[in-house]
């Protein structure tokens, strides 16, 4: 048995690489719909709502570097 308890380290996996979710197959989520069609027409690109967890998280990131939110 460990001895770290994970409530010292709450961030310690909080940015994971969304090629290794285990959910990251799934619909993207309303959070992540909502801000990827705002990101979308900031950049004057086409918002894509067939996009899974991991590939909007990657284009939310992809977005955000063109549009300079998120920094």
């Amino acid at each position: 048995m460990t001895t770290d308890n994970p409530k010292t380290h709450p961030t310690s996996n909080a940015e994971k690489n969304p090629d290794d979710w285990t959910t990251g197959d799934e619909a993207m989520t309303g959070a992540q719909a909502s801000y990827l069609k705002t990101l979308s027409e900031e950049a004057g690109e086409t918002f894509d709502d067939t996009l899974t967890k991991a590939d909007a998280s990657k284009k939310i990131d992809e977005l955000q570097a063109k549009t300079g939110r998120g920094q």
